[in-house]
């Protein structure tokens, strides 16, 4: 078992959205209409999107290698680039996915210590990220890895308002 971790450059991009749509729609497609899930693939995942996200210096986007094979990805954004406004001693787990035939390997948690490690360097105080109420593998998962809920937001899911529970993680 080999895993690897590779930053995401523009020659990705294709592949990057590729596994963006996958996993999203693994993750999200048996709990929202069809309809919705089309609008917000769409709007999130398009090239367009991805190709400002990408070169974003406030963001980086990482694929996770299993046995030489694509199996998620990892975004964080610091600064301006954060999804709400947590300041400059935050970093964001904007996204983390993994594709389902790569799960039960422990590529999450490799995936939030690799975030872990670059808000380290960054000398960020905590790490955060919205996770959807009604994803309860996820919320456990965050929870053993030291993550409380410190808040909620709005997110949306096509043209239906949804509530991410904010959890944060003090690392220093």
């Amino acid at each position: 078992m080999t895993i690897n971790i590779k930053k995401c450059t523009f020659e990705d991009l294709g592949l990057l959205q590729e596994i963006s749509v996958e996993t999203f729609n693994e993750t999200f497609k048996n709990q929202n209409s069809p309809g919705n899930m089309k609008a917000y693939l769409e709007r999130a995942f398009n090239l367009k999107q991805l190709e400002q996200e990408l070169p974003n210096i406030s963001s980086q986007f990482f694929f996770v290698y299993f046995n030489n094979e694509v199996a998620g990805y990892l975004k964080v954004n610091t600064n301006d680039a954060q999804t709400e406004g947590m300041g400059n001693e935050s970093l964001e787990i904007e996204r983390i996915y993994i594709r389902n035939k790569f799960q039960k390997h422990g590529l999450g948690k490799y995936l939030l210590n690799q975030a872990i490690k670059i808000a380290i360097e960054l000398n960020k105080k905590k790490i955060w990220l919205g996770v959807w109420e009604k994803n309860e593998n996820a919320i456990v998962f965050y929870k053993k890895m030291g993550f409380v809920q410190t808040g909620a937001h709005s997110f949306y899911m096509g043209d239906e308002e949804q509530v991410d529970f904010i959890m944060t993680k003090t690392l220093i």
